[in-house]
């Protein structure tokens, strides 16, 4: 059995691998590099879904995606699901400086980390026409979310990580997400939470 990883992030792949391996024995997780489909929802999960479906449809094997971001309370929830093009240079460090601009003097500093995961299963092999259908129908989707809350710091700090890590506090430590090594970070992320979710009903659609 094959399980698309429907990314074209690096960083993505190995912390989903890092996550879901050890927990999906039997499950041959591979990468993705089929074409981008254009994100607009207006939620992570709809944007997760939206991964998902075009890997899904592209590859004819089920797939599994995730839209994430982090919200700051003082910013009305910015960036959000715009995080990884904030500065419109899809550059993380571009992106901290620029959330660090806006947020210059803002003494409520209080964010969280969001993650929508997407499975989405496609029909089975030969349950379409010659030609493939001309949109894909699933035959079972399903998102579950995840939850990271923090504080947004006042300058980088570390070095694992990506994207917003160096300047994102987890609620209870007193280091930023980029201190805490992948296993630290992989236990209790946003992302680690909404996957560990979705392993159960990977499972219930892929293995039993």
């Amino acid at each position: 059995m094959k399980l698309v990883l429907a990314t074209h992030n690096a960083h993505k792949v190995e912390e989903l691998r890092r996550i879901l391996g050890p927990q999906l024995e039997g499950i041959e997780l591979i990468g993705y590099d089929g074409p981008e489909p254009v994100e607009d929802g207006d939620t992570f999960a709809e944007n997760a879904l939206i991964k998902a479906r075009a890997a899904a449809l592209h590859t004819g094997l089920p797939a599994i995606a995730d839209d994430s971001g982090v919200c700051v309370d003082a910013l009305a929830g910015a960036p959000g699901i715009h995080s990884a093009r904030y500065a419109g240079t899809r550059d993380d460090g571009d992106n901290r400086r620029m959330l660090l601009e806006n947020l210059s003097g803002e003494s409520s500093r209080s964010a969280h980390f969001e993650c929508a995961a997407a499975l989405v299963v496609p029909p089975a092999v030969g349950s379409v026409g010659p030609d493939g259908p001309p949109e894909l129908a699933a035959s079972f989707e399903h998102v579950e979310t995840g939850i990271w809350p923090g504080t947004v710091l006042r300058e980088e700090v570390g070095t694992h990580g990506f994207g917003y890590d160096p300047i994102f506090s987890p609620a209870g430590y007193s280091v930023s997400s980029a201190e805490l090594s992948p296993d630290e970070k992989n236990a209790i992320s946003h992302r680690a939470i909404a996957f560990e979710r979705l392993i159960v009903v990977v499972r219930e659609q892929l293995l039993d």
